[in-house]
């Protein structure tokens, strides 16, 4: 059987963040969160698959525990478990500790055929976590798909990524990773026929540092290499207006007018 893992990030919704000033983290603490979208164009493809090859299909995230019932939307659309890492040494992770620690993760969880993720998350956006799990796990992976087939008997993954003026087809073996492009498909809604199911306590298991065995140099703040050194607010550009009056011909002849001005 076809073995999936798809890792989720829980992020803000991007418009109620802010950034501590003392810290120069995100502060979360009054924000909604919501699967980051990307994730959720990752889930589809997976779930695809698992309805063409009957895939067990499952859920890795990394953060809180208030997570957990976010995390749970998952399971409503179709996936098997969540397994949730969660520990304060997490904390304070950027990009390398991050991808360090879902690969730990993914070792505990016993490995998988394929490892699929959004393309990049909306609050960091850096496009990292997918190579950094290819390049820690030492797998291959094809990046930016819009749709993935597996060929089962040649243990072989293909997918279609778009390209200018069409797309290109490209094939690695098994295990793999595959990035997931934004908005490159319609995610399905939640079955309600199984929500009771979806949150049954039994379907979340957390796991911390201890559990997966994680270097405690390489997690967390400690096995983070980034560095914020400052913050600045990036001043807006405000629009231009101009009010053009008279005929449609006069009118005409002014816009004309502006345009080879702006040439």
């Amino acid at each position: 059987m076809l073995r999936i893992i798809v890792c989720v990030k829980i992020v803000p919704k991007p418009e109620e963040v802010s950034v501590d000033p003392e810290t120069w983290r995100l502060d979360r603490s009054h924000a909604r969160s919501e699967i980051n979208p990307p994730d959720m164009n990752a889930m589809e493809i997976a779930l695809r698959l698992k309805d063409r090859h009957g895939a067990r299909l499952d859920i890795l995230s990394m953060g809180p525990p208030f997570f957990d019932p976010i995390l749970r939307v998952a399971l409503a659309m179709g996936a098997d478990h969540v397994t949730l890492l969660s520990d304060r040494a997490f904390g304070g992770a950027d990009t390398l500790a991050t991808t360090y620690t879902l690969a730990k993760g993914i070792e505990k969880l016993g490995g998988a055929d394929l490892i699929i993720c959004g393309e990049e998350s909306s609050d960091g956006a850096t496009g990292q976590v997918p190579a950094g799990l290819a390049e820690w796990l030492d797998i291959g992976q094809i990046t930016m798909v819009h749709d993935a087939q597996v060929d089962l008997e040649r243990r072989v993954v293909r997918g279609r990524r778009e390209i200018k003026g069409g797309h290109e087809i490209l094939e690695t073996t098994l295990p793999a990773v595959l990035s997931v492009a934004t908005a490159c498909n319609e995610p399905r809604f939640m079955d309600y026929r199984i929500k009771e199911w979806a949150f049954d306590p039994e379907q979340v298991t957390v796991w911390g540092r201890n559990d997966i065995d994680a270097d405690p140099d390489l997690i967390g703040a400690p096995g983070s290499p980034t560095i914020v050194s400052g913050l600045e607010e990036a001043t807006s550009r405000e629009r231009k207006r101009r009010f053009l009056q008279g005929s449609p011909e006069d009118i005409a002849r002014q816009l004309s007018a502006v345009i080879r001005q702006a040439i």
